[in-house]
C-alpha cells in the first residue's frame, strides 16, 4: 500500500529534500498536498511532477498565478493561511511540517489534530508551544517524529521503554563558520559569511542561527520536549566533522551514537519510511578517509545564545517563545544589514529582560506572546540598542 504524504513547506530546503526522496520511489508514496509560501513556479512544478492532489500557496495574492500555472492539470489549488491548515487536515498518513518560523505552528497543529505521523522539521512549534503540541499529539493519537538530524539521531538511539536508563543526551554541533574567530572579528561578519555553513546546505535563517549557535540552543529546548529526561541531562558538544549527529549515554556507561553523511535526506528518509528503512542516494561513509573525529566544549562567551537558550529552558513558561521571536526579528535585521552579527544575541537578551508574561495556555496566547516579543525586539532594533 502506498503511504500518503503531505509536505507543508514544499519549496524550501527540507521540502525539496523530501520531494527528492519521494520522487525516487513514486510507487511507494502518494502525494496528497503540497504547500508553499509564495514560490508559485517551484510549487506548481512539484505538484505536476508528483501528481499531487492539491497545491496551496500561503500568500493569497499568489493564488491567481498558481491557478494559471496549474490550468489544465486537474490539480485543485487554494490560497491563504487557513488553506494551508486545511491541507494539513486532509488526512495524509505522513505529514512533513517544514514551514520556517512560528508561521508553521498552526498547520503543524492542524496535522497533529488529524492524527497520523507528523514530522517536525521546524523547531518553533516545540520551542514556543511545546507543552501544547505534545499534549495535542497525545490527545489525538498522533506520532511526532523529528527530522532535525540531531533529534532524529537521538530518536534512533533512545530507549523510550526504559528512559530511566538514560544518563544523558549529547547534541552535537558543528560550531558553525566562526568557531575559531575572536569576538572582534565576529563583529564584522557579513550575511553571506554567516550563511556559508561549513558542513550543511541550509536556508539563510537557519544558517545564521547555526553561526550564532542559537540553532543549537533552540535544539536543546526542543530535545527537552521530545525526550523524557531532566534538563540537566541535556548537553551540547562541538563536533566539527558533523558525522556523529548526536549521542545517548546510558547508566552503564554505554554511549550510542548515530552517524551519517551531512545531508538532510538521511534523517528525512528515516522518518519517511519509519518504522521501516528506505534507500537514499548517499554514498557509504568512508571511515578511512574520515581518519579522525574531533570534539570540544562550546564557547558560551563567544556564543551567548547557548546561555540564553539554557536559561529559557530552565525558566520555562513563555521564555522560550520570547527567545524564539526575538531571535527571528534580530536575524532578519542582520540579514537586512541593520544589525551586526554580535547584536543578534544581544537583541534577544534585551527582549527577555523587558518582557515576562505568564505561560501560554492556548495557541492564541502563544501567538500573542510572539507578536509582543517581536514588537519589543523590533523597537530595540529600530533604536539601535543592543
Amino acid at each position: 500500500m502506498k503511504r500518503s504524504v503531505t509536505i507543508l513547506g514544499a519549496t524550501g530546503s527540507v521540502g525539496g529534500s523530501t520531494l527528492d526522496l519521494i520522487e525516487r520511489e513514486p510507487d511507494r508514496f502518494e502525494v496528497i498536498a503540497l504547500t508553499a509560501n509564495s514560490d508559485v513556479e517551484k510549487l506548481a512544478a512539484a505538484a505536476i511532477r508528483t501528481g499531487a492532489r492539491h497545491a496551496v500557496v500561503a500568500d493569497e495574492s499568489c493564488l491567481p498565478a498558481l491557478r494559471d500555472r496549474l490550468a489544465g492539470t486537474g490539480i485543485p489549488c487554494a490560497g491563504g493561511a487557513e488553506a494551508v491548515c486545511d491541507a494539513a487536515r486532509m488526512g495524509a498518513d505522513w505529514t512533513m511540517a517544514a514551514i520556517v518560523g512560528l508561521a508553521g505552528l498552526g498547520s503543524a497543529m492542524a496535522a497533529i489534530e488529524r492524527g497520523g505521523t507528523v514530522v517536525l522539521a521546524n523547531k518553533e512549534p516545540l520551542v514556543s508551544a511545546g507543552d501544547l503540541v505534545t499534549a495535542a499529539a497525545r490527545r489525538h493519537g498522533a506520532t511526532l517524529l523529528p527530522a532535525d538530524s540531531e533529534h532524529n539521531a537521538i530518536f534512533q538511539c533512545f530507549d523510550f521503554e526504559r528512559p530511566e536508563r538514560v544518563r544523558r543526551i549529547i547534541l552535537t554541533a558543528s560550531g558553525g563558520p566562526f568557531r575559531d574567530w575572536d569576538l572582534e572579528a565576529m563583529r564584522g561578519v557579513t550575511p553571506s559569511q554567516a550563511c556559508a555553513h561549513p558542513n550543511w546546505s541550509m536556508g539563510a535563517k537557519i544558517s545564521v542561527d547555526s553561526a550564532t549557535m542559537m540553532n543549537k540552543g533552540l535544539e536543546l529546548i526542543e530535545a527537552a520536549r521530545l525526550f523524557p529526561v531532566a534538563n540537566d541531562a541535556l548537553e551540547i558538544l562541538v563536533h566539527r566533522q558533523s558525522v556523529i549527529h548526536s549521542m545517548v549515554e546510558y547508566v552503564d556507561g554505554s554511549v550510542l551514537a548515530q552517524m551519517g553523511p551531512s545531508d538532510m535526506r538521511v534523517p528525512i528518509a528515516h522518518t519517511l519510511a519509519w518504522p521501516d528503512r528506505m534507500a537514499t542516494p548517499m554514498p557509504p561513509l568512508d571511515f578511512v578517509a574520515m581518519a579522525r573525529l574531533d570534539f570540544e566544549a562550546p564557547d558560551a562567551v563567544r556564543f551567548p545564545a547557548l546561555r540564553l537558550a539554557r536559561e529559557a529552558l530552565e525558566a520555562g513558561g513563555a521564555r522560550p517563545a520570547i527567545l524564539n521571536a526575538a531571535n527571528e526579528v534580530a536575524v532578519a535585521a542582520f540579514l537586512a544589514g541593520r544589525l551586526n552579527f554580535l547584536e543578534i544575541a544581544a537583541i534577544s537578551a534585551d527582549t527577555l529582560d523587558r518582557y515576562d508574561p505568564v505561560a501560554p495556555e492556548s495557541l492564541e496566547a502563544v501567538w500573542a506572546i510572539d507578536a509582543e516579543a517581536r514588537r519589543i525586539a523590533g523597537e530595540r532594533v529600530k533604536d539601535g540598542v543592543a
